[in-house]
């Protein structure tokens, strides 16, 4: 018996690890895409966060479909489809369908992966009795986040080869997870329950105009009317989202659950560090390639440098939970990471062997923060089921990320052009020639190189206005960790929750994220 339920665990923790290293594995390797593709810069920026906005848009839709049609049906299905998508990536021809094909696949890959994962845990949570459901929660959420560190390593030997194996690389794991699937056989649960299909196209609507805007607010420019008519539009859908899910029997989202003051609180937290954390995958990849000069393969090595920190912080993170609670560890989080992003923004210009403690810092700060404070929130939801709160703190982790980084990334493409244009003009390039290679910028730095004879000098004080770019952007973050700090030591609940205390006096399961 025992032994069937750690093989469903088992075949679950393999089910999403596509997803796992997919967060990270694509960051590293949007150079290399971008360049071979000839992608505009907020077309690369698409690619990456049509992904992480289709997962934040539809999880809480994918859990509803697990409940009605089966979580194992809805675990194959997902496995499936986000394998099939995962090809589709891979096959993306060049010329000029490729930014388009892209997209839409990234979206495929994380709508699969909206109903994968939530029926995929509803499946642990299921397979164990309650007193064991903690220590099985534990493995899956703490397991499948590890796998997130796979993705530098799987880069460093796949991209060298093609960026395309990237996605390919999804196909062996989820046969593997499939096979698994089968033999462990796990049940096949039903709940059956109102689907509220408005309510999901409210809020995708809603997300995905309000990221589109902040996207291309570099390239539209904040004069725009277009700019202002799509932010307003998403606003408006998801202040429209909010109210309607107030007035239906079976919300999508329960909203009033936003009315327990530390359930709140920690998700502020946690989407600010979450507002860090994926982003920084894609702007440290570019920034080791464009301005260090590394390979895609190098680069996946110097991306697991973050992963010391943040795996060491994460144990000693949870640790102290157990002990005091959540708000210690986050608001020492928010600090550590802070200083780190602060004085790792001012060394970019230095050696990477000045950079490491800073970066270590820095991932170190955000995991202190991510583990407990998702975990706490968890466990302080009022008469929440485990996977409708999942599917809340999910979905706010995934918008946060999906707003930081349009926001983020817009400030990236400004600066650099914005500086870049200062250079061009101390080194005398001509206003026509400059033009040109300022505008370049808008589809890659380095994608459109100048004239053979500014090449050279204009390539050096192009990557050198980068890294000043990059800087902005760690400057933010820090400003970022530093408001989650301060959230946390004003707004989050001290101590253990009343309910966590509660659940172990009586077997019931005491939930645990990361």
């Amino acid at each position: 018996m025992g032994r069937s339920r750690y093989a469903v665990l088992t075949a679950m923790i393999f089910a999403v690890a596509m997803m796992s290293i997919d967060q990270t594995i694509v960051s590293i390797a949007a150079p290399t895409i971008q360049r071979d593709l000839r992608l505009t810069s907020t077309g690369l920026q698409c690619v990456i966060n049509s992904y992480l906005l289709a997962l934040a848009a539809l999880f809480a839709l994918g859990g509803k479909l697990g409940d009605v049609l089966g979580h194992r049906r809805v675990v194959l299905i997902g496995t499936v489809g986000f394998a099939l998508a995962s090809v589709l990536c891979g096959a993306t021809p060049t010329g000029g369908a490729a930014q388009a094909w892209l997209i839409v696949s990234r979206l495929l890959q994380g709508a699969f992966g909206a109903l994968l994962f939530p029926a995929a845990l509803a499946i642990v949570f299921n397979a164990f009795a309650a007193g064991e459901r903690g220590k099985a929660l534990a493995l899956f959420f703490g397991i499948s986040g590890a796998l997130t560190s796979i993705g530098p390593i799987a880069g460093s030997f796949l991209l060298p080869w093609t960026w395309r194996a990237i996605f390919f690389i999804n196909v062996p794991v989820a046969l593997i997870a499939l096979y698994l699937t089968w033999r462990a056989r796990p049940a096949d649960t039903r709940r059956p329950t109102p689907i509220d299909v408005r309510g999901a196209i409210l809020v995708s609507g809603g997300m995905s105009l309000t990221v589109l805007a902040l996207q291309q607010s570099a390239n539209w420019g904040w004069g725009s009317v277009a700019t202002w008519v799509c932010l307003a539009a998403g606003l408006v859908l998801l202040a429209v989202f909010v109210r309607f899910e107030l007035r239906v029997p079976s919300p999508l989202i329960d909203v009033r659950i936003f009315s327990h003051s530390g359930f709140t609180a920690d998700n502020v937290v946690m989407g600010l560090a979450y507002a860090c954390f994926l982003p920084l995958f894609f702007f440290a990849s570019v920034y080791a390639q464009v301005v260090l000069g590394y390979t895609a393969g190098k680069t996946g090595l110097y991306i697991l440098v973050i992963f010391i920190g943040f795996a060491a912080a994460t144990q000693v993170g949870g640790r102290m939970l157990d002990r005091r609670g959540a708000r210690q560890a986050a608001v020492l989080g928010g600090a550590l990471g802070a200083v780190g992003f602060y004085l790792w923004a001012e060394h970019l210009h230095d050696t990477l062997g000045t950079q490491w403690p800073w970066i270590i810092l820095a991932a170190a700060g955000i995991g202190f923060v991510l583990t407990p404070v998702t975990t706490d929130a968890v466990n302080r939801a009022p008469r929440g089921s485990y996977g409708e709160v999942t599917g809340v703190t999910q979905t706010v982790r995934y918008f946060a990320a999906s707003l930081s980084l349009a926001v983020l990334g817009s400030v990236l493409i400004h600066q650099t052009r914005s500086h870049a244009t200062a250079s061009l003009a101390q080194l005398h390039v001509p206003a026509a020639t400059a033009a040109k290679i300022v505008a370049s910028i808008n589809t890659g730095v380095g994608t459109a190189p100048p004239p053979h004879d500014v090449r050279s000098l204009a390539f050096v004080a192009i990557q050198g206005d980068f890294a000043d770019a990059v800087r902005i952007v760690y400057l933010a973050m820090a400003g970022i960790m530093a408001v989650a700090s301060l959230v946390a030591v004003r707004r989050m609940e001290r101590g253990i929750p009343v309910e966590v205390t509660a659940a172990r006096e009586s077997e019931m399961p005491v939930a645990t994220a990361s």
